[in-house]
């Protein structure tokens, strides 16, 4: 997920380095267990590779993280509990071919203990190359393969089928896994955000409801601790972002008001959960939260976090004033000597000066795991020569991608699907944008990790009114700044969400009666990110999802481009302004009063 420019350049500040890492003490007279977590890996299984003019700055991937994991293990022998906070899979062109199968191979080598399901864990929908389940197809069929292979469980104890109420045939278990280290008795809970309807194809969910998450955690973590559970961990695939990551216990910097973790644990006792692996927010928080620790890194497989707690051997308690969090620790294979850093960003700045060296964690070499790397190299091989496929064409400059605001990618790639469907409007997800288009030739591995979602493109007919509302539910959903291409919109920053204040078409006033042709992801067709009250006030004859075209958004943009050589370069920006008055945020919306809409 991308930041505001202020909210990243603060972040990337207040990164933890893995090498000025230290181990915690121990003490003979306390039971130490370390827990390690990650999040949201999207299928970034292999390390990636960023070159600079003194050599190249290697970082990610579960080779180099199975290095960390040793140090680890040999530090605390025994003590050690592995957690993903989920969002195992869809991401990366190695992860999708094989729909997930090589990131649990990649996990059960790894030694997991578990993993929380996320939303995009629902996105493979039936094995196969249809995405979007159909009549007569199991909705489930790739997440099913998934668990059958895993040599961990994908837990989630929100998850319940909404005819019936009760527990999907397809998901075993209660959500819930009880684990030994040191003759303590863990109990781990998984939990998938109640936002996964609108943020995986709705379709693929719509037989099941995610309830919510501090009533299913209180009741895990009670049938847990009847169970015998000395500890309760909780793998949350919700989570919150926080800027200041130094001090634990102050939360003045997070997101409370609107991070799902900060809101289940406002609602949830003291003491029923003991520490929380979070996840899908892709930002960083190391806090104290209702005196329970939560750790959340930032995504694709380049960081994890650390808990350590001291339990009394006694009583088996948790000595609380021992306990020490970290989060956002990189994993680098290589680092710059000076900064002992991988963070690329960071080290673009001062390219000329970045010196490789071999890193080191806790005063020992990384050094990759070679059964690990090894065993990822059938996967690697089935995607390379697609991955690394010249579309002949080439960009002059980088194209980034702004979850917060307007972007030069997020223009272009809206622009090119208006052009390819000559549309009157086209508007994209911020958050279906997974990474920047690099400057230089052109690779479909590269528009690969741009769009890794095999949506279909979806045209609407709708009126000006309907487009207004749509247009409000896009903004106001909390999903970041919709890209748009035929529009221009102003808006207002608000305290609970962006509100819409002034659009126009293509230069001129939207008209309540006149219809437009719009072109968007299926996702967004079928009511992801918050659409689906508009669309279903929308005649289904009005939307054509796509379904017949044969191919994905993704593809057909690419052949559009290889027969149009378009010019691929930043659009001249303004499309999207933010307005600086605050009395927007009461005052009507200047098109609400043209359209007549409530």
């Amino acid at each position: 997920m991308n930041r505001s420019g202020l909210w990243c350049a603060v972040a990337l500040l207040m990164t933890c380095k893995t090498t000025g890492e230290v181990a915690p003490s121990s003490s003979p007279d306390t039971i130490h267990l370390t827990i390690v977590g990650t999040n949201d890996v999207h299928g970034w299984v292999m390390a990636q590779l960023e070159k600079f003019p003194q050599g190249d700055i290697r970082f990610g991937g579960v080779a180099t993280f199975a290095a960390y994991l040793k140090i680890l293990r040999d530090g605390n022998p025994g003590g050690v509990v592995l957690l993903d906070g989920g969002d195992l899979f869809q991401g990366t062109l190695m992860s999708n071919v094989t729909e997930g199968a090589v990131v649990i191979d990649a996990f059960n080598l790894l030694n997991y203990d578990a993993a929380a399901i996320g939303n995009h864990e629902f996105d493979y929908g039936p094995i196969g190359a249809v995405s979007a389940v159909q009549v007569g197809m199991d909705a489930f069929g790739a997440l099913r393969a998934r668990i059958a292979q895993a040599k961990f469980p994908l837990l989630s104890t929100n998850i319940y089928e909404a005819a019936s109420g009760l527990r999907p045939a397809w998901l075993p278990g209660d959500g819930t896994t009880l684990i030994e280290r040191k003759g303590v008795k863990i109990g781990i809970i998984g939990l998938t955000t109640p936002q996964t309807p609108t943020t995986t194809l709705p379709i693929n969910v719509a037989s099941l409801k995610f309830k919510a998450l501090p009533a299913e955690a209180i009741t895990a973590a009670a049938r847990l601790r009847a169970r015998g559970a000395d500890v309760v961990i909780a793998a949350i695939h919700a989570g919150g972002k926080c800027i200041d990551n130094q001090h634990h216990q102050d939360t003045s910097s997070c997101d409370t008001d609107s991070g799902e973790v900060f809101e289940m644990m406002r609602n949830v006792p003291p003491g029923t959960l003991d520490a929380i692996v979070a996840g899908h927010t892709h930002a960083q928080m190391s806090h104290f939260v209702n005196g329970t620790p939560i750790i959340e890194s930032w995504a694709l497989g380049r960081y994890f976090g650390l808990i350590d707690l001291h339990l009394d051997p006694k009583t088996k308690k948790i000595i609380t004033d021992k306990t020490e969090i970290k989060s956002g620790l990189e994993i680098c294979e290589t680092y710059d000597a000076a900064t002992e850093s991988c963070e690329v960003k960071k080290l673009r700045q001062r390219a000329d000066d970045v010196k490789p060296v071999r890193a080191h964690f806790r005063g020992k070499p990384v050094v990759s795991d070679i059964e690990v790397a090894a065993a990822l190299e059938p996967a690697q091989r089935q995607v390379a020569e697609l991955q690394n496929r010249d579309l002949g064409i080439s960009l002059p400059e980088t194209l980034g991608r702004n979850y917060e605001n307007e972007s030069a990618l997020g223009s272009f790639l809206a622009d090119s699907l208006r052009a390819m469907c000559r549309a009157d409007v086209a508007m994209l997800n911020p958050g279906g944008l997974r990474a920047d288009l690099k400057k230089g030739p052109l690779k479909y591995g590269a528009v690969y990790e741009v769009l890794p979602f095999d949506n279909a493109v979806a045209t609407l007919d709708v009126t000006g009114e309907q487009l207004q509302r749509l247009l409000d539910a896009a903004y106001g959903s909390k999903k970041g700044v919709f890209q748009i291409s035929g529009l221009e919109v102003k808006l207002a920053r608000c305290p609970l969400a962006n509100r819409l204040r002034e659009v126009s078409v293509n230069g001129h006033a939207l008209e309540a009666n006149s219809h437009y042709r719009v072109v968007m992801p299926d996702f967004l067709a079928r009511g992801g990110d918050g659409l689906a009250p508009v669309l279903a006030t929308i005649e289904p004859r009005q939307v054509d999802l796509g379904e017949n075209r044969g191919s994905n958004l993704r593809d057909e943009l690419v052949s559009w481009w290889q027969a149009q050589k378009p010019s691929i370069t930043a659009p001249k920006p303004g499309r999207v302004a933010f307005l600086t008055d605050g009395s927007e945020c009461s005052a009507a919306t200047k098109v609400d009063a043209h359209l007549g809409v409530p």
